[in-house]
């Protein structure tokens, strides 16, 4: 019998022990380099919710509450403003949904590939049966994607896409942006209720009374509910970050084999270097930097 140090170590030096001859080639280069979209049923209806919820609060905002008001310095800041973080959340949204979050290369475990690493002694390589890939270190295979993804934090069925070590800024961003909005909606709904009670409800927006107050019940119903949810999981991303571990590392309690950095160097590893503007725009693409992304563990 041997002990799982040696079974190791029988991968490390056997590429048949990992059934190479079972994986089919890999894809041709030019189908895997088109726009990264999953096709999952239940993430694309989030995806539409999500825009559908904004386009709704960007209505009430706009007529009901800024168009009726008195003074255009107001409605012009405030809509701005609002249209602004609006923008930049949906703009973080599509980013988050439509980038590759680091997919490992579809069925590369194979015997050519293996050798081609040319593993030292005591490094390990293993493959996912899943989807027949030789998995880097810290990588987990997603059942939604179909695919083994690098740094994979979650599968988020609100962009239809794993968090992962290529996306997880534009995911942040996005979380960030709808926490802002969804605050200064409440806000905004705090101020028009008091001024409807102080002026006449006829005159205080377009729309018939009843109709104003439902309109504005629901969106801070939406704008609360979303400001809570977000603001937890923007809280839960940067905690992950700077201690530079997944939430799936966490849930398992995976032992951590990989170098220890300090936070400000997790921060820039996720969000590029250096530090600039380009940290809060979801169009900036971050600079990794020339991390190996095969890392095995020793």
């Amino acid at each position: 019998m041997h002990s799982p140090a040696h079974r190791c170590r029988d991968i490390e030096r056997q590429a048949g022990y990992l059934q190479p001859e079972h994986c089919a080639p890999p894809p041709p280069r030019g189908a895997v380099d088109g726009m990264w979209f999953i096709r999952d049923g239940c993430g694309i209806v989030c995806g539409v919710i999500t825009w559908l919820l904004v386009f709704y609060a960007e209505f009430v905002v706009l007529f009901v509450m800024l168009v009726p008001a008195k003074s255009l310095v107001y409605s012009f800041i405030n809509g701005f403003l609002f249209n602004t973080l609006a923008f930049l959340a949906l703009a973080s949204h599509g980013r988050a949904m439509l980038t590759d979050p680091g997919a490992v290369p579809k069925g590369n475990a194979t015997k050519e590939f293996i050798e081609s690493l040319q593993l030292k002694p005591g490094q390990v390589v293993y493959k996912c049966p899943k989807c027949c890939s030789i998995k880097p270190d810290r990588a987990h295979h997603c059942s939604v994607c179909k695919r083994c993804i690098r740094k994979m934090d979650h599968h988020c069925p609100w962009v239809n896409n794993c968090v992962g070590e290529n996306n997880q800024k534009y995911f942040v961003l996005f979380t960030m942006y709808i926490a802002l909005i969804s605050l200064h909606a409440l806000v905004m709904v705090a101020f028009h209720f008091l001024y409807c009670f102080e002026e006449d409800w006829t005159k205080c927006s377009t729309f018939t009374p009843p109709v104003t107050v439902i309109l504005l019940i629901l969106l801070c119903f939406e704008g609360l509910l979303f400001l809570i949810f977000t603001a937890v999981m923007f809280g839960t991303q940067i905690h992950s970050i700077c201690t530079d571990e997944t939430g799936i590392e966490q849930l398992k309690k995976e032992e951590r084999r990989w170098a220890k950095k300090t936070k400000w160097m997790n921060m820039k590893a996720v969000f590029g270097h250096p530090f600039s503007i380009a940290w809060l725009s979801p169009f900036a693409t971050p600079d990794h930097g020339k991390a190996d992304p095969y890392q095995y563990v020793v």
